[in-house]
């Protein structure tokens, strides 16, 4: 989704990505895509406008080295991580924190975008509400392409 939204708003996306990924993130409008496997993207990307960490550990650090001066790294795994945004600060760049909360306004706006054809939204998997905890396995495992759902009945 983010890099959808980050298109329809005009951005040049770069992503990380395994090479077995690298279609479906072309497909999904990547301009450019880096094998995390083969090559570290803090060598591979640099003056990055806005970097979009949804892996944690060191990655937002290491993050910081991508950004422009004034960048921001928004972090949706370390939002409470007063020592990133410290460092952060000092290195010249912005930092945020994201939460996925309920947003009437903005899933309608999601939805809107979705019927107009400009937001695809990728379900990998569907699971009866009685296999969740095997949905739940799957998403930890942490190489989901897209989405999973639980659907009831």
């Amino acid at each position: 989704m983010a890099i959808q939204l980050a298109k329809w708003r005009g951005a040049h996306v770069i992503t990380t990505v395994s090479a077995d990924k690298r279609e479906f993130v072309a497909e999904l409008g990547a301009d450019e895509t880096i094998d995390y496997r083969q090559r570290d993207f803090t060598e591979a990307a640099k003056d990055v406008d806005v970097v979009l960490d949804t892996v944690g550990g060191d990655y937002g650090e290491r993050s910081l080295r991508v950004l422009r001066s004034g960048g921001l790294l928004v972090t949706a795994v370390d939002r409470t991580n007063r020592e990133l945004a410290a460092k952060a600060r000092a290195a010249g760049t912005r930092f945020a924190g994201v939460a996925v909360d309920p947003d009437p306004v903005a899933l309608q706006h999601l939805a809107d975008l979705a019927e107009q054809g400009k937001l695809r939204v990728h379900v990998q998997r569907t699971f009866p509400l009685d296999q969740a905890v095997a949905a739940h396995e799957l998403l930890d495992g942490g190489h989901v392409q897209g989405k999973l759902a639980i659907v009831l009945g």
